[in-house]
């Protein structure tokens, strides 16, 4: 299989799909950052925020007002690693290290959109909207069912003119309409969601430079998310429970986001806390409920609780 997923627990979206050995599709930054040296600079965050002529600098040029973002200008390793709110010049001298840059502090809905270019030509998108928690976190995300015009509009401009030869997968993120990171891939949580056949088509396209998905009745769907805190070794709840859990009609997969045999400190997580697991599913109740239950089977008996009232 030449799909690359980093995460052994994002596999089972891949397993099943055949894909010949010489086509190589990237779920990931660091094989997409391979895979494309000719757009690595989309992985320079201040090259991506100065393209949209936002406030923004390295570290050496302080800003002339607060609060701003800081985050390390390259991470290929996601889960916003080392970024964080920066509210006054002392604060920006103790957190905005030498590799970091910052921007202006964007306000508004945060949105991941998967794109399909070929040529340059916008064949395909999905929009998901993310809840966010403190610290980097989020509760869950909407798979949305409709589109974005305006988004949509700022988002084929900006293609147009930065990407005109690409063809492949790019996912675009965004808050309050502007544009905070590219990838050069799709993103890898929720593929299942997209509809059956979705991710045979992107073999497709990175094996025949075509797109043949479509999207005859999209519906909404959910991916929630459970963290618990740093510092703590957690422990897979047993299989036979997760398969029970697994076996809801409205989960869609069910992923334990963390090994048990390597250190909590050795997982890129964001600063807000530990990743445990994410819940794909078709209704939102039926994934907080799941998540409580997951709770309590990490021992987060305050998480659990909460979405049990919540649900």
């Amino acid at each position: 299989m030449a799909i690359h997923e980093s995460d052994p627990w994002r596999e089972l979206y891949f397993q099943d799909v055949p894909c010949p050995e010489h086509v190589e599709v990237a779920t990931d930054d660091a094989t997409a950052y391979r895979l494309n040296p000719r757009h690595r600079w989309l992985y320079n965050k201040l090259l991506v925020a100065r393209s949209q002529g936002l406030d923004c600098g390295a570290a050496t040029r302080r800003p002339s007002k607060y609060p701003v973002f800081s985050k390390p200008i390259t991470n290929l390793e996601g889960m916003g690693v080392g970024s964080r709110l920066v509210r006054n010049s002392a604060e920006f001298g103790r957190y905005c290290k030498a590799d970091n840059f910052w921007t202006e502090l964007l306000s508004g809905v945060h949105v991941s959109t998967d794109w399909v270019l070929i040529r340059g030509e916008p064949r395909w998108c999905r929009h998901t909207r993310g809840i966010p928690e403190p610290g980097g976190t989020f509760d869950y995300w909407i798979i949305e069912p409709g589109a974005r015009p305006g988004l949509e509009r700022y988002s084929c401009e900006w293609i147009a003119h930065f990407l005109p030869d690409y063809t492949g997968m790019l996912n675009i993120e965004t808050i309050g309409g502007r544009i905070i990171e590219v990838h050069l891939r799709f993103s890898d949580q929720w593929p299942d969601l997209y509809g059956a056949g979705w991710v045979e088509s992107v073999v497709d396209l990175h094996q025949n430079q075509r797109w043949r998905f479509t999207d005859s009745e999209p519906a909404a769907g959910y991916s929630v998310v459970l963290f618990g805190p740093h510092g703590v070794h957690y422990f897979h709840p047993p299989i036979e429970k997760l398969r029970a859990y697994q076996a809801n009609a409205a989960v869609s997969s069910l992923q334990i986001t963390f090994s048990e045999q390597r250190a909590p400190s050795a997982h890129a997580m964001p600063p807000g806390g530990f990743r445990l697991a994410v819940i794909n599913c078709t209704c939102l109740d039926a994934g907080l409920q799941l998540r409580a239950e997951l709770a309590g089977d990490f021992g987060l008996q305050e998480l659990a609780e909460a979405d049990r009232l919540v649900g």
